[in-house]
C-alpha cells in the first residue's frame, strides 16, 4: 500500500478511535476543532487527505499528537522511528519542508520536528490550545520567529521557547537555508 494511502487509512481509524474514546460526537469534534462535520466524515471514511492545518486542529481538539493520529501500529514502550518513516507534512517547490520525527503522549501530545526553510519562505501557524509550549533549536541559518506579531531572531546554535497558544510564524529572511529542530508539547484535554 502506498505511504499516502496508509496514512489516510491510519488517520481515518485513529480520528474515529480518539473521538470515540473522548466521547465526542462528530458535531462536538467539529466545533472543538473548527473543522466542518462533513470534513470529519470524509476523514473518518478515508475519502480525503486533509491539509496539515486541519490535522493539527483535529489533534489539538482531541488532545493527541499528529504522530498518534498517523500511527498505523501501536508500538512497544520504546519506539524507534527510522529516518525513512519520518512523515513530511509540508513542503514547497523551493525546498522548504517540515518532518514529524517522533511523538508521544506524555501526559499530553509531545512531538519532535525537523524543519528546513529556504530563503524568503515562511510557514504560519494558527494558535494551539492554551498552555501549548514550543521549543526550537536552530542548527543552520537564522530563524525569524514571529509570535503574536513580534519578530524574534534566533541564530544558528541558539534555542527559543514560547507559548504557542497565539498565532506564530516560522520564517527565513536570510540568504541561506534555515534548519531547526522543534518540539511541541500540548496540554492534555481536560
Amino acid at each position: 500500500m502506498p505511504d499516502l494511502d496508509l496514512l489516510t487509512q491510519s488517520l481515518a481509524r485513529n480520528v474515529k478511535r480518539w473521538r470515540t474514546e473522548r466521547g465526542f460526537t462528530l458535531d462536538t469534534l467539529a466545533a472543538r476543532a473548527g473543522v466542518s462535520r462533513g470534513m470529519l466524515i470524509q476523514i473518518e471514511q478515508a475519502r480525503t487527505n486533509p491539509s496539515l492545518g486541519t490535522v493539527v486542529k483535529i489533534g489539538d481538539a482531541l488532545g493527541v499528537s499528529i504522530t498518534t493520529l498517523l500511527d498505523y501500529a501501536q508500538g512497544p514502550t520504546v519506539r524507534i522511528v527510522p529516518e525513512e518513516r519520518a512523515v513530511r507534512l509540508w513542503h514547497t517547490d523551493a525546498g522548504s519542508y517540515n518532518r514529524l520525527l517522533a511523538g508521544a503522549e506524555a501526559p499530553g501530545p509531545l512531538e519532535l520536528w525537523d524543519w528546513r526553510l529556504m530563503p524568503g519562505e515562511s510557514s504560519p501557524s494558527d494558535p494551539h490550545p492554551v498552555g501549548t509550549v514550543e521549543l526550537v533549536h536552530v542548527t543552520a541559518g537564522e530563524l525569524t520567529l514571529t509570535v503574536d506579531g513580534v519578530e524574534h531572531r534566533v541564530p544558528a546554535g541558539a534555542s527559543a521557547s514560547f507559548d504557542a497558544g497565539t498565532a506564530h510564524t516560522y520564517g527565513n529572511t536570510g540568504a541561506v537555508p534555515m534548519e531547526m529542530v522543534m518540539t511541541v508539547c500540548v496540554p492534555p484535554v481536560r
